[in-house]
């Protein structure tokens, strides 16, 4: 084999390797108590999977393989790390995080979405970010209240 070749191969594994980290919101890392499980949990799969990787023989396929469980480690390390758990509601009287909010639109569409932190969220599961336009404009508003969000209202209906 030339030593061109390898060289060669050796720059591909490494641009297979490098990959460029998550991004990280520059908001607060508000999380329920379920949330700071799951972004445990997600650390120590990415742990879990560097170690594996790091056991591979062949140098090449270590480093493909350990480049997505070092950027998860990495981004979940430090989401842990900055993580502020927030306790449940234990009024209802106004949205806060935590909260399930059901609210209807100008259209007569009823929904429901829980605020939560940003590695939590996930709408087609019914839950937002906490720093989701919808959850920044339903914050602090009580049953009853219109929320202007962008050109229509909503109209909160329940919080739970």
């Amino acid at each position: 084999m030339s030593v061109a070749f390898a060289k060669e191969e050796s720059a591909e594994a490494a641009s297979e390797t490098i990959l460029p980290p998550r991004p990280i919101p520059d908001r607060i890392n508000l999380v329920t108590e379920a949330g700071l499980e799951m972004l445990r949990d997600e650390l120590t799969r990415a742990q879990q999977a560097l170690e594996a990787a790091s056991k591979l023989e062949d140098v090449n396929e270590r480093r493909r393989q350990s480049a997505v469980p070092v950027r998860d480690t990495r981004y979940y390390a430090e989401r842990v790390r900055t993580a502020q758990p927030m306790p449940a509601p234990t009024s209802n009287a106004v949205v806060a995080f935590g909260h399930s909010v059901t609210f209807k639109r100008d259209d007569d569409r009823i929904q429901t979405f829980r605020i939560v932190g940003d590695d939590e969220a996930d709408p087609s599961q019914a839950s937002i970010s906490h720093g989701s336009p919808v959850a920044i404009a339903l914050l602090g508003k009580a049953v009853g209240d219109f929320v202007q969000f962008g050109q229509s209202e909503l109209e909160i209906l329940s919080i739970s």
